[in-house]
């Protein structure tokens, strides 16, 4: 089991923090951001692949900005940090 922290790029959260069991993303967690909802989207990702997390989330925006936290997870979770 891999602990990643990745450092988010144009979101209000600064880190995502997760737990990588091959290709199963577990332990979610972020630092700063919308508190409530971000919960909610570690709740909903929880036991996902990475690739399914990232269908679901890759491409997602936040207001008149490129990236979303949701984004950067899914960004994140396909990254080999």
């Amino acid at each position: 089991m891999e602990e990643v922290n990745y450092i988010t790029s144009g979101t209000c959260s600064r880190m995502i923090h997760f737990t990588r069991d091959g290709d199963v993303i577990r332990n979610i967690s972020f630092e700063g951001g919308c508190n409530g909802n971000l919960k909610a989207i570690s709740k909903l990702c929880e036991g996902m692949t990475a690739t399914e997390i990232a269908e679901k989330l890759k491409g997602n925006t936040c207001g008149s900005r490129p990236t979303s936290c949701a984004d950067q997870l899914a960004i994140a979770v396909l990254s080999k940090n």
